[in-house]
């Protein structure tokens, strides 16, 4: 079984939630890891998502300390969609 990672930069503009994390992270970048494998005995290569994952400052720890979540890739879209419809009010 093959795996890949892929690694993305988040943006929010606002404080959010997302489901999985119990408190409200805020404004800023955010780096996302992203989990594949390849989907084997087909002709073509072909992915599927098996993680997600978004890294967060730690709560009450030191400056630069950070955590990995596991989340659900529907709960990241959806944070970002609440985000972007409240820049627009």
């Amino acid at each position: 079984m093959t795996i890949r990672s892929r690694r993305e930069s988040v943006t929010f503009k606002h404080p959010f939630h997302i489901r999985g994390i119990a408190r409200e992270l805020p404004a800023g970048a955010y780096e996302v890891v992203t989990d594949e494998e390849m989907i084997e005995g087909l002709s073509f290569a072909a992915w599927r998502r098996v993680a997600t994952m978004i890294t967060v400052p730690a709560e009450g720890g030191p400056g630069g300390t950070a955590e990995m979540h596991a989340i659900g890739s529907i709960d990241l879209a959806d944070a970002q969609r609440i985000d972007a419809s409240a820049a627009n009010d």
